[in-house]
């Protein structure tokens, strides 16, 4: 594509070509937000110019994104951007899908060199296909291009299937020449219910598989010819060669039997899932027998070339033309293949059994071959004929299938979910819904829709609309041990309210300290959800303590978080160490930390009877005699 835009979407830069298709450029990229190398696909610029295109492609870039898988090249983003082209200048809207890039090669390069792989490595490299497999249909999507081209294979070997989807969008187009061209490329690969213009499922993705595991065990697919048409004519009514016959390694009969099981025609007689297409291939690879209907499929087959071989050789006989008739054996065991599966092989509109194109008998081509008269070459060019232009008519309704009318998206954005989903409803859209958190649009009504509002697309076209769930839900903060003040501008911060507040004597709690809330701690709620509280009132009601121990006393009153004060008193009235008496007394409430004092029985003495005594008198003195006064000191100075 010539008018690329050095950054898509405003982020991705574009850079050097990778490869080209039929329908669009692959580009390597680099994602300048998250600093990565990346993969841009995107639609060419003649074709988004159609409603048709753009719807497909839309969706099946929404349907590839949402496939996560390890064997699965990962879709990053998809959108559009304006390009202007060099023709005439005009600005249109080109879709693109941002892919993971893988640092390898395709499976078809990998071919191109080696022209075979080893039995091990092919077996390998079809595990890892159908691991994918096994993942995009429990998904429920079938990737309808399974091929060497759509298979990347890293540096480290890994398997990585590309391309999810996208084909369908060239398949639901009107079919040009250019386009058609693009698409029939494939028909190496096409089941016989898509040449034939049926309905695909799971299935027609396992025998593309087959054709490609064919391929990498031989290096030619299973059928060859000079048309798209003659090669899709082959996928309808001709028994698969088995790919040891072109091999240039031992095959073991068992993986024979592997791929011809995964190319029968009838849908319901090959693998019906990956899983179980995968489990033979690993039996296989472990030297373990494969499964009973996969030998069956090979028994079949052998017999119906031996029947052909044997038809043949009696056909030259009758004509005369031949000088040596061939063996007919096995002609029973290739009339039973034919007659199991003549119905299958029908074209549209046929009846009988098919009457094949001119077939390439390189390897089978004898010198003698019989003549047949003007009339008998006649009807076998007119039955050709019909049956090209039958398969052919099968082939471009495939490539076509139904014309597509588009309308217009009704735009619902902004409108209740309700009334969204009855517009879309009436005019034929199917929708889902995904609800978000939105701070700023109101619970339930519609954000935002895809595809938008106005653009053209198919009646059935699901429409995907983002719903507000009203703003985004917000914690309980913790507020245990927090004061009444502290949690009131706490629950303010979240959008949160304050609810009833419930005081508590809690022994535990100070005043105005928040004892819990509810909703508790850690549940989820909406912005403006009323949180109450129970906070306590700093207070205490009294314990009854009498009656009790002083010891019992006292870790009670400890406990309500009271100081103890304790007095004895002797009593003969209560045993001792008994509370007698409390102050406060019990049941009225007091501040926390106050002194409660007890009364605590003590055993009183025993009381002492007094004794009287009668004193003996003692005997008095004899008083003696007066002494004689002392002469005085003047009475002898004179």
């Amino acid at each position: 594509m010539s008018d690329v835009p050095e950054l898509l979407g405003g982020r991705y830069e574009v850079g050097d070509l990778l490869g080209r298709g039929g329908m669009a450029e692959v580009h390597k990229g680099f994602d300048t937000r998250l600093g990565r190398p990346v993969a841009v696909k995107m639609l060419r610029s003649d074709l988004a110019r159609d409603a048709t295109f753009l719807s497909r492609f839309r969706r099946e870039a929404q349907s590839a994104a949402a496939l996560n898988h390890a064997s699965i090249v990962a879709v990053y983003d998809h959108g559009e951007d304006h390009v202007v082209t060099q023709s005439g200048g005009a600005t249109i809207n080109v879709p693109y899908i941002v892919m993971e890039f893988v640092d390898g090669r395709t499976l078809r390069e990998v071919l191109t060199e080696k022209g075979q792989l080893e039995p091990t490595e092919a077996i390998r490299v079809t595990e890892g296909v159908l691991d994918a497999l096994a993942y995009s249909h429990r998904q429920g999507i079938v990737h309808r291009d399974i091929k060497p081209a759509n298979v990347m294979i890293g540096g480290d070997g890994a398997v990585k299937v590309m391309d999810f989807g996208i084909a369908r969008a060239m398949a639901d187009a009107n079919a040009t020449v250019t386009q058609t061209q693009a698409v029939i490329g494939t028909a190496q690969y096409l089941s016989p219910e898509q040449a034939q213009g049926q309905s695909v499922d799971a299935r027609s993705d396992l025998y593309s598989a087959g054709c490609m595991l064919f391929e990498l065990l031989t290096g030619r697919p299973p059928f060859q010819g000079e048309s798209p048409v003659a090669i899709a004519y082959q996928h309808v009514g001709e028994p698969p060669p088995p790919p040891s016959r072109y091999a240039d390694a031992d095959l073991d009969p068992d993986l024979d039997a592997v791929v011809l099981h995964a190319l029968e025609k009838p849908r319901e007689s090959r693998y019906q899932d990956a899983g179980e297409f995968r489990g033979d291939l690993q039996a296989v690879r472990l030297g373990r027998g494969v499964s009973a209907s996969a030998k069956a499929s090979a028994a079949a087959v052998a017999g119906a070339a031996a029947g052909a071989a044997g038809a043949a050789g009696a056909a030259a006989a009758a004509h005369g033309g031949a000088t040596q008739a061939l063996p007919a054996t096995g002609g029973a065991a290739a009339g039973k293949y034919a007659q199991d599966r003549t119905a299958a092989y029908q074209m549209p509109g046929e009846s009988g059994t098919p009457t094949p194109p001119p077939r390439d008998t390189r390897e089978d081509r004898y010198d003698d071959e019989p003549r047949r008269s003007p009339a008998a070459w006649t009807a076998l060019i007119v039955a050709v004929v019909a049956a090209l232009g039958l398969l052919g008519y099968g082939l471009y309704t495939q490539l076509r299938e139904d014309p597509v009318t588009t309308v217009a998206v009704p735009d619902v954005t902004g409108q209740p979910q309700q009334t969204a989903e009855l517009n879309l409803t009436r005019e034929g859209f199917p929708f889902d819904v995904q609800v978000v958190a939105d701070d700023e649009v109101e619970e339930g009504t519609v954000i935002s829709q895809t595809p938008a509002g106005g653009t053209q697309a198919e009646p059935d076209t699901t429409v995907r609309l983002t719903v507000s769930g009203g703003p985004d839900n917000v914690s309980v903060p913790p507020l245990e041990g927090r004061s009444l003040d502290e949690a009131e501008n706490l629950l303010a911060d979240l959008g949160l309210q304050l609810g009833t507040v419930t005081r508590t004597d809690d022994p535990e709690a100070a005043e105005d300290e928040v004892i819990s809330s509810d909703p508790a701690a850690g549940d989820e709620v909406q912005p403006g959800t009323r949180v109450a509280l129970e906070v306590g009132t700093g207070q205490v009601e009294v314990p009854n303590v009498v009656g009790l121990s002083q010891n019992e006393a006292q870790r009670e009153l400890a406990d309500a978080n009271l100081r103890v004060e304790t007095e004895y008193r002797q009593t003969n009235d209560a045993d001792e160490g008994t509370v007698i008496e409390q102050d406060p007394s019990s049941g009225g409430s007091v501040d926390t930390g106050s002194s409660v004092q007890i009364v605590v029985a003590q055993r009183q003495a025993p009381t002492v009877t007094p004794t009287t005594v009668t004193p003996t008198p003692s005997e008095s003195p004899t008083p003696s005699e007066s002494p004689s006064p002392s002469p005085s000191p003047s009475e002898g100075g004179d």
